[in-house]
């Protein structure tokens, strides 16, 4: 699938308009429904490629991916597929039974991991998990999301020492979303 078919396709799938609250409390316009893009194959399968490929270009020397629970865990599965590269999930918290694992997967200190995410938006989730992976003894410093709201995730990542590489933008988005609800003008 190419670029341009992908932007279509998550607009239509995935971009919503009304009046939502996001995770940060902030109030939006608009709303990327994440399970509308990551449970259609087509489009997990398409997302999960051109992530591979963006954390090839972009981290090449990652040995895994990391995503944070529940969001982002099938986009790291397709991108994992897609790279051959194993994945970690990053709990919110740690779980209370069995390992009692904040991180669940395979991994060893010092190791090099780029990290996955849905949608950021104010980058308080990513930096929860970069800081989860960091707390085990990998090492991020990349991080790779289908779309970037462009409210400031990107700068916060930043501070903490995180590049953030974007597949989309949000204002990508938007032009497509309003070029299709406006086709002749």
């Amino acid at each position: 699938m190419n670029e341009q078919d992908l932007v279509k396709m998550l607009v239509e799938r995935a971009y919503l308009e009304g009046d939502f609250v996001l995770r940060s409390g902030r109030h939006s316009k608009y709303y990327l429904d994440k399970y509308r893009f990551e449970t259609v194959p087509e489009l997990l399968g398409a997302i999960g490629e051109k992530i591979a490929i963006a954390i090839a270009e972009h981290e090449p020397e990652a040995v895994r991916i990391a995503a944070p629970e529940l969001g982002a865990v099938a986009l790291a599965a397709a991108a994992s597929l897609a790279s051959r590269l194993p994945f970690l999930i990053v709990r919110k918290e740690a779980k209370g039974y069995g390992t009692s694992n904040k991180l669940e997967g395979i991994s060893e200190s010092g190791e090099l991991v780029c990290l996955v995410e849905d949608v950021v938006t104010s980058g308080g989730a990513a930096l929860q998990a970069v800081e989860a992976v960091r707390e085990a003894g990998l090492v991020c410093r990349t991080a790779v999301c289908v779309v970037d709201r462009e409210e400031g995730g990107s700068d916060e990542l930043a501070r903490h020492g995180v590049r953030l590489w974007p597949l989309f933008r949000a204002s990508d988005l938007q032009k497509v979303a309003k070029s299709a609800a406006n086709p002749h003008g």
